[in-house]
């Protein structure tokens, strides 16, 4: 049988169509996550997340470890911006200095979707969305705690993460505000261990050959810290949990083990498994669809109360 050129023409622009859609339909989803860096086990943990759940649904996630560096990140942004990706994940080390590199992904019309940590900008619509935990929050959890658990009295020393990071500032404005309402609660001295084990360590050394035996509490901003000053405090000769108090956030299972066995006395939950949560909102927006500026993750927190039920259950 013989066919018209018109039909011919029809017949192959049917295939050609259903191979572009076919093509479409195979195309990965290629995601650029500019990462703070691999500072903690909450972090570690954060990035399988978002690795694990890539994998799971066939995306082309490039991953950039920043190193505990702005201008990696940064330059990570960029490099995502080159390669044409269909959405950038950012977990900002710091909350200010990113407006430039913003604007670049803007104008290229690549989605921004800011994780874990805030930041400040002058112009919202850089980026489309905050996914993360309200570390505001977390702070005045644990101030309340304490106020009660202490009877609102005791001295204070507080270990703070990253300067100029969102947890650090909201983690320590809130328990300031907290313990405001106990008198006797006074903090005696702040500094950073950058939300690492072994700065936690450090500091806790230095807070006791300052301090001595005028320590009654520990706050700190995150739990690797807080197992960092449990070293220092029993290589003094003191009980962790006992002689002093510990009181910290993220609740990894370690931190979650060590309240257990009742070396730290409490932790606000951080939840670090960003990953469906983060790819469901970037496929709707990619698809058109509304989502929220801001979504937080649910914590809890984990005293002698509930600790050891808790741990069989913990992910991280």
């Amino acid at each position: 049988m013989k066919y018209s050129p018109v039909f011919k023409c029809f017949v192959a622009g049917v295939a050609i169509c259903a191979a572009v859609l076919s093509s479409a339909a195979d195309k990965k989803l290629k995601i650029g996550f500019a990462q703070t860096g691999a500072e903690s086990a909450w972090r570690t943990a954060n990035s399988d997340s978002m690795k694990a759940e890539a994998e799971k649904r066939g995306i082309d996630l490039k991953f950039s470890d920043g190193q505990g560096k702005q201008e990696n990140q940064i330059r990570a942004v960029r490099s995502f911006i080159t390669q044409r990706v269909d959405a950038i994940v950012l977990a900002p080390l710091v909350e200010t200095g990113w407006d430039n590199v913003l604007r670049e992904a803007k104008r290229a019309k690549i989605p921004v979707i800011i994780t874990d940590r805030t930041i400040q900008t002058t112009d919202e619509s850089l980026f489309v969305c905050f996914i993360g935990s309200d570390f505001f929050e977390e702070g005045r959890m644990a101030a309340d705690w304490l106020g009660k658990a202490t009877g609102g009295k005791g001295r204070i020393v507080e270990l703070q993460g990253t300067p100029g990071s969102a947890p650090a500032n909201d983690r320590r404005k809130a328990f300031a505000e907290g313990i405001a309402k106990f008198p006797e609660l006074k903090i005696i001295d702040s500094q950073s261990g950058d939300f690492r084990r072994a700065g936690g360590k450090e500091v806790m050394e230095a807070f006791l050959k300052k301090h001595g035996k005028n320590i009654d509490i520990v706050y700190a901003h995150n739990d690797d810290m807080a197992l960092g000053a449990i070293q220092a405090i029993e290589a003094a000769g003191l009980k962790p949990g006992t002689d002093i108090k510990i009181v910290s956030i993220d609740a990894i299972k370690e931190g979650v083990q060590a309240v257990a066995d009742g070396k730290i006395n409490c932790v606000v939950e951080c939840n670090p498994l960003f990953g469906p949560k983060v790819y469901d909102t970037i496929e709707a927006i990619l698809a058109g669809k509304e989502v929220p500026k801001k979504a937080f993750n649910k914590d809890e927190l984990f005293d002698k109360t509930n600790a050891a039920a808790a741990l069989p259950k913990r992910q991280y």
